[in-house]
């Protein structure tokens, strides 16, 4: 079976704005290039990481994101209807943001290895299994 990981906001954009934790995310997507690892975002995930990314660095910089993801072989989970149900049912049981509970049934659902550096998974870090990039 295919290892699988899936990126929170948090993770990704520490790794496009060179933060704290980059180096972790960049070690991950180098092995993916050649070990035959898959790498999910959850579109929400995305739609977060856009509109952050154009309040603080505008138009341009929100479309070379976008456009870094699909380089770097990402594929974009859509949101069906169950999915929106999960995320609830999580909202409702952790104190947890909304986004965040994307990425965790996301990750669930898809056998993957959540990467995140969001002090906030430790709420529900016995739900999957976490890769923690600090």
């Amino acid at each position: 079976m295919k290892l699988r990981y899936l990126f929170d906001s948090h993770a990704l954009l520490a790794f496009f704005q060179k933060e704290d934790g980059a180096q972790v995310v960049a070690e991950i997507l180098g092995k993916a290039i050649s070990h035959d690892i898959e790498l999910f975002v959850c579109a929400i995930n995305v739609g977060e990481m856009l509109y952050l990314t154009k309040r603080r660095f505008g138009d341009q910089m929100k479309l070379q994101l976008l456009a870094k993801l699909q380089q770097l072989g990402f594929q974009i989970l859509s949101v069906p209807d169950s999915l929106v149900y999960q995320a609830a049912e999580t909202k409702a049981d952790y104190p947890i943001s909304y986004a965040d509970c994307f990425a965790l049934v996301c990750a669930i659902n898809n056998s993957a290895v959540l990467v995140t550096g969001d002090p906030e998974f430790k709420k529900v870090s016995h739900l999957a299994e976490i890769k923690w990039i600090r």
